[in-house]
């Protein structure tokens, strides 16, 4: 029997020496080591930028956050959605989607929990700030940048709520229950009469501040101000959302997508962290629904159906799932799409379906694929390790107790 037979329980130096030569075998036996030209493209970006020192890194972040900033205004004619929509508005809607996108990257992308309602807790933050600030409403009102923290703790509880009974389940009946969750919300919408159905609430609030002529900067029909404001939100989310990647808690939910019950076994505590994701996830999500309330001025039960739903996850799944900037690019296209193609309307949907099945065809993981950075991490140390220890000298006449002993021995054997 060869030793390269059965499982490798140790990645020792001799396991490794041993693969080595397992793979010199097969090639000269004419197996070829190609690999998908696919691969080798999607991970050449990302080996470049990670090739970038740091500083180069936040420069080169620098400039396109102030290309960023700057959209609205320079409103390039290639990319322009006018006459057919207000390209500032356009922009608007394409950072809410990209933030809505990052919110759902955690439970999806992160955290593998396949949820199908994320629209519910878009909703229930619309419904706070609506609730809480137009003048329809019977409730407490306070000022309108005090509901945005209002509402991301109410969706975390709502997300708290539905994640501790739920999170048990998982898979396609994990996808149904948070389905439901989603036409829960909504019909409750309908039948609750404080919350006024079709009716809805009008004049919603939005951010103090007045212009020169005394009209509201954050009016409803400039969105260059409401651009700049979810613009900045996401800048933040996202530094936070990839300090958390990178903790405990990141490397947690990485497992737990890969394998739930490997983490298990390993001790990671699954089910608190699958509740962490549901709940920072929904906070996420309640934060760009009060954006949208302030923003449109009018909430009703109209625009939360599951339709919408099935966009944020397709922002996510098609931006590349578990990469937060694939998130915001995903989200961005999927509202950019319709509205680019607004003029003539009878084929903007058909031109948005083609445009993600060839996207889907060509980049099967998303624009930008997840890499695994900790296994890269992981694999970088490996090979530290590895050649110390074939820097060490070696007596031939005293070789090494433990694990490479009888391998050792077993390849002379076998010579």
């Amino acid at each position: 029997m060869s030793m390269t037979d059965g499982p490798t329980p140790l990645q020792t130096a001799a396991a490794q020496q041993a693969a080595e030569e397992r793979e010199a075998s097969e090639k000269a036996a004419g197996k070829s080591d190609h690999r998908p030209s696919g691969k080798r493209t999607t991970g050449y970006l990302s080996d470049r930028w990670h090739a970038l020192s740091r500083q180069q890194q936040w420069a080169f972040l620098v400039v396109v956050v102030v290309l960023a900033y700057l959209l609205p205004l320079l409103n390039p004619p290639i990319i322009t959605t006018e006459p057919g929509n207000n390209f500032a508005l356009a922009c608007f809607d394409m950072a809410r989607f990209a933030l809505i996108a990052v919110g759902l990257n955690v439970v999806v992308g992160y955290a593998g929990l396949l949820d199908l309602g994320y629209v519910a807790f878009f909703a229930v933050g619309s419904y706070v700030a609506a609730m809480l600030t137009s003048p329809d409403s019977p409730y407490l009102h306070i000022p309108y940048l005090w509901t945005l923290p209002v509402a991301m703790a109410v969706t975390m509880f709502f997300g708290v709520m539905l994640g501790v009974p739920t999170l048990r389940l998982r898979g396609d009946y994990l996808a149904i229950v948070t389905l439901g969750f989603g036409e829960i919300i909504r019909i409750l919408a309908t039948i609750i009469p404080a919350m006024k159905g079709q009716v809805g609430f009008q004049n919603v609030g939005h951010p103090p501040g007045d212009g020169a002529d005394g009209t509201p900067i954050f009016s409803n029909s400039n969105g260059v101000p409401w651009y700049w404001l979810t613009l900045t939100i996401i800048i933040i989310v996202t530094l936070l959302v990839g300090n958390l990647e990178r903790s405990r808690v990141g490397r947690a939910w990485i497992a737990i997508r890969e394998d739930e019950d490997a983490a298990e076994i390993m001790g990671v505590p699954t089910f608190k962290y699958k509740v962490w994701a549901f709940a920072i996830g929904a906070a996420v999500g309640g934060l760009s629904g009060a954006l949208f309330a302030g923003q449109v001025g009018f909430v009703n039960n109209q625009k939360f159906d599951v339709t919408t739903s099935i966009l944020f996850l397709a922002a996510v799944v098609l931006g590349g799932a578990g990469n937060k900037v694939g998130a915001i690019l995903g989200g961005a296209l999927v509202s950019y799409i319709p509205l680019r193609f607004t003029a003539i309307a009878e084929y903007k949907y058909l031109i948005f379906g083609i445009a993600l099945v060839l996207i889907m065809i060509f980049r099967s993981q998303g624009l930008l694929p997840a890499r695994q950075r900790l296994l890269a991490y992981g694999r970088t140390a490996l090979n530290k390790v590895t050649s110390r220890e074939g820097s060490a000298p070696k007596d031939k006449h005293n070789p090494p107790a433990g694990p490479e002993a009888p391998v050792a021995g077993q390849r002379g054997a076998e010579a």
